[in-house]
């Protein structure tokens, strides 16, 4: 993966869209550390349906709990003063 500064990045970035457009993710720096990854719109859309192929729905989470009935310990608390 290519990596730019920020500023070349400005400068030159028909080169930086068309190099994603080949398939190469460009990585953008800004004062020296990671900040975006430019990739082509299709290679976006292919790993937002992956990501979202492997999400549990909601039925599968609520599945998922624990049905043993177990019991959970319960602390101790004195309870707040109220007044009224």
């Amino acid at each position: 993966m290519t990596a730019w500064q920020l500023q070349e990045a400005k400068n030159q970035f028909s080169a930086v869209v068309e190099a994603a457009l080949a398939g190469e993710p460009q990585r953008v720096t800004r004062r020296g550390k990671p900040a975006v990854v430019v990739l082509a719109d299709e290679e976006y859309e292919r790993l937002r349906h992956l990501e979202k192929a492997k999400a549990p729905t909601f039925a599968e989470h609520l599945l998922a709990m624990p049905q043993d009935d177990g019991e959970f310990e319960r602390l101790q608390v004195k309870p707040r003063d109220v007044e009224f």
